[in-house]
This record gives structure tokens, C-alpha cells and sequence, in this order.
């Protein structure tokens, strides 16, 4: 649950994120279920879409999304922060290319056909959130798509990764709204909470074209 701002010491959590993941990669590549309610939301974001340029924000050890899209026919780079993820996403999903760098200011000039940031863009603090969606619109080809998962209201909380805590914020659904259509980006939909998709809330936009 999204609560109100913490203190500072949650954005202090916030800049240790990739240390932590880099700590923990092993322990979370050992915890990470297999692919589940991400499926339906990648058969979404991927429909209609002949071998596209996949841009995997924050993709840990490649498993199971990033393995997943390149089966289905998408060319993966896949970029993290955490170097030990980069290992483990070069042998898991071989043919992606890795890239070994923090999200935020990321400028890789290029275009994609879609965009993920699943259980990753939610670490960031908001001023760090704001900050990605000229990020996004730059790397997005006219129509591509945008998954990100985010809180369901605004506020600051707490997670677990192995034994690490672990910082998430999110901003308001209505910012987001904003944030998308001021950055080139028409909302497909948002699921909040939703069952369906591991009670996580879900954000599908486009890009325009």
C-alpha cells in the first residue's frame, strides 16, 4: 500500500537501490516466480507488433520477461543498473544486449517499439519519476508502447528483496495522466489493483504517431 511521505530517510533508500539489487541479485533471481500476470499485459503491449525493438527498463536477470518477449519474435536490450543483473541476464537470454546503466537520464539515441518498466520504475523517488517520461517519449518510435507499474495513489512505502528493504513511491493516477500526455503518450489503460494482474497497478499508453 502507498501511504503518505515517509521521511528522508526513504529517499535515502531510494539512491541505495541499485546497491541493493547488486547485493541481492542471486537471492532474487531465486525468488522471482515464473511468468504469470505479466503475460497478459505483454500480449497487449506486444499485439499487432512484427518483431519489435523491445527497450526492458530495470530487467534484473532477463527472467522470465525479457526471455519471454524474445521468444515471442522481440529484439531485447535490456538495461539495469546492477551489474551482477547484467551477468544474469546475458546468460539467460542470450542474443539480448545488456546494458549495464541507471534508467534515470539513460540516452541511448535510439527508438523502440515498445517500453517496460515492470517492478522497477516504481523504486524511484517521484522527483526521479517526473524525471524519466522525457526518457521515455525519447526512446519511443511513433506508436510505440509504454508499460509501467506504478502505486495506486500517491505516496512513499516499503518492500523486501531478500533481506534488504527496499523503497517505492508512486505519484497520483491523475499526474501520471499528465506526465503521459504532455510527453507524447495517449493512456490505452490503467488497471488499479487489479486482480487479474497480481493486484499490482498497471499502466498500458501509446506513443503517438
Amino acid at each position: 500500500m502507498f501511504a503518505g511521505k515517509i521521511s528522508d530517510v526513504a529517499l535515502m533508500l531510494a539512491q541505495d537501490i541499485l546497491p541493493i539489487y547488486e547485493r541481492e541479485a542471486a537471492q532474487w533471481a531465486r525468488d522471482r516466480p515464473a511468468l504469470g500476470w505479466e503475460r497478459l499485459v505483454l500480449q497487449e503491449a506486444l499485439a499487432g507488433l512484427a518483431a519489435p525493438r523491445l527497450l526492458d527498463l530495470g530487467c534484473g536477470t532477463g527472467l522470465p520477461v525479457a526471455a519471454w518477449c524474445q521468444a515471442q519474435g522481440a529484439t531485447v536490450t535490456g538495461v539495469d543498473g546492477a551489474a551482477a543483473m547484467i551477468e544474469l541476464l546475458r546468460a539467460n537470454v542470450p542474443g539480448a544486449r545488456a546494458i549495464c546503466a541507471d534508467m534515470r537520464g539513460l540516452a541511448l539515441g535510439e527508438r523502440f517499439d515498445a517500453i517496460l518498466a515492470i517492478d522497477s520504475f516504481f523504486h524511484l523517488s517521484a522527483t526521479d519519476q517526473r524525471a524519466m517520461f522525457p526518457t521515455f517519449a525519447a526512446h519511443a518510435a511513433p506508436g510505440a508502447r509504454l508499460v509501467l507499474t506504478t502505486g495506486y495513489s500517491a505516496g512513499e512505502t516499503w518492500g523486501q528483496v531478500g533481506g534488504s528493504t527496499v523503497y517505492h513511491a508512486s505519484l497520483a493516477p491523475d499526474e501520471y495522466r499528465a506526465l503521459l500526455a504532455a510527453n507524447g503518450f495517449d493512456e490505452m489503460w490503467f488497471r488499479r489493483k487489479d486482480r487479474a494482474l497480481g493486484g499490482r497497478s498497471v499502466w498500458l499508453a501509446q506513443a503517438q504517431v
